[in-house]
């Protein structure tokens, strides 16, 4: 494992080290935003409610373990997302809290939420109020539907959202083959989506804020992130009016450029052109196929899939897993073996790069996550802080940014105010 810390810059070399973030998001398409402004050096402070917190510290097990062994009150679904930030337990719904988020709004540069569409308003924690406090707040919201449109009112989650938005029809084996039928992604892709969509978003947005002095509204949503991210399957479509169906592990485009069963595992053949498609048919001694005007150029194979593919798999499976990544690999062909998560993070190439790292943590001594995958020469992301304890920052963020004195804390504590 690898220290974050080695050759980490100091906090004032990051590249968003200027910024504060005020984070009053919970699962996973805001924490993941918020996290990967954190990790390029923002100030995130989480605000979260007191005795529970983010959902995602009870969705387990697993959970961390503590420096004897015992379970903490942390998921390791929340530790995921949630680094490198300092949480504050905060009742927004009592007019000490509002006040409290009125300051700290008023003193940061950036606020994301994901409640359901003018839950907020109630508070008078709408972009409205919070902006005439701080014209030059960057005020996101993430919600399922966006903040307009018949859908708005409704609560999006993955799962429906991979569903509606077309994902799950081109997810998952063809429907005429053993366990064919619609399949979800593996992670909630579009709450990951969107967290990442949501970062860009901010970005901008903070780049007009350097050339007009102001802050304005964005406004995120799970389904439109998911439609977006169909990319090229969307303009399929769009070109031909005939909607993609699901291809299982084949490449709708290209061809052969799927999984193939070896002697004794799964290996992934990505033939990206026609002189790569003659090479692989040398390595695997079937050189005619190359020749063969059915197979000869991509167009071809894909008309003809179901002549060669079968063809194929006889070949691929009669050698094993590691031949087929060798040989073809020093034949310039892109392929690769079908890894378990923890193959894939022992990987020698995953070592080199330090994705795996150790955090400190007041429970559990350490915590094992996996970073940020930006490199940057000049501003590197630098991982010094581990997701934080449940209101673990609350006493110092409200001196520091909020100016609440040992009195009124103690109060606000007594009261469960915080």
């Amino acid at each position: 494992m690898t220290s974050p810390t080695t050759n980490a810059p100091p906090p004032s070399g990051r590249a968003l080290s200027n910024l504060r973030v005020l984070d009053l998001t919970r699962v996973l398409a805001g924490p993941w935003c918020t996290q990967t402004l954190a990790d390029l050096g923002a100030d995130v402070i989480k605000v979260e409610r007191p005795g529970s917190g983010d959902d995602t510290r009870g969705w387990g097990p697993p959970f961390l373990k503590d420096s004897a062994g015992h379970e903490t009150s942390d998921a390791a679904y929340y530790l995921a997302a949630n680094r490198g930030k300092r949480s504050v337990t905060l009742d927004i719904a009592a007019p000490e809290g509002q006040a409290i988020v009125h300051k700290l709004a008023a003193r940061s540069d950036v606020l994301v939420e994901n409640y359901k569409v003018g839950q907020l308003a109630k508070y008078g924690l709408d972009y409205v109020t919070l902006a005439s406090l701080n014209p030059r707040l960057i005020y996101c919201s993430i919600t399922g539907f966006g903040q307009d449109g018949p859908y708005k009112d409704r609560a999006g989650y993955d799962f429906i959202i991979q569903g509606m938005g077309g994902f799950m029809s081109i997810t998952g084996e063809r429907d005429d083959l053993p366990g064919g039928g619609p399949q979800k992604a593996g992670v909630a892709v579009s709450d990951l989506m969107t967290g990442m969509y949501a970062t860009v978003a901010i970005l901008a947005a903070l780049a007009q804020r350097e050339r007009t002095g102001a802050g304005q509204r964005i406004d995120m949503a799970l389904f439109d992130c998911v439609v977006a991210m169909l990319a090229n399957m969307n303009t399929n479509y769009l070109t031909t009016g005939n909607a993609p169906g699901r291809a299982g592990n084949a490449h709708a485009n290209i061809v052969p450029y799927q999984v193939f069963a070896a002697a004794d595992g799964h290996v992934i053949i990505a033939v990206g052109n026609d002189a790569q498609f003659a090479k692989f048919c040398e390595v695997a001694g079937h050189g005619e196929l190359a020749t063969d005007p059915r197979f000869a150029r991509n167009a071809d194979r894909v008309r003809n899939r179901a002549v060669l593919v079968p063809l194929l798999e006889q070949i691929v499976r009669a050698r094993p897993v590691g031949f087929w990544a060798e040989a073809l690999e020093r034949a310039g062909i892109p392929c690769g073996p079908i890894n378990s998560i923890a193959q894939a993070l022992a990987d020698p190439q995953i070592v080199a790069r330090g994705l795996r790292v150790e955090l400190p943590h007041p429970r559990a001594g350490s915590v094992a996550l996996v970073g940020t995958p930006i490199r940057m020469s000049a501003s590197p992301p630098a991982l010094d802080r581990a997701p934080p304890t449940l209101g673990q920052h609350t006493d110092e963020v409200l001196r520091e940014l909020a100016g609440v004195d040992a009195t009124t804390l103690a109060s606000l504590h007594a009261r469960r105010i915080v």
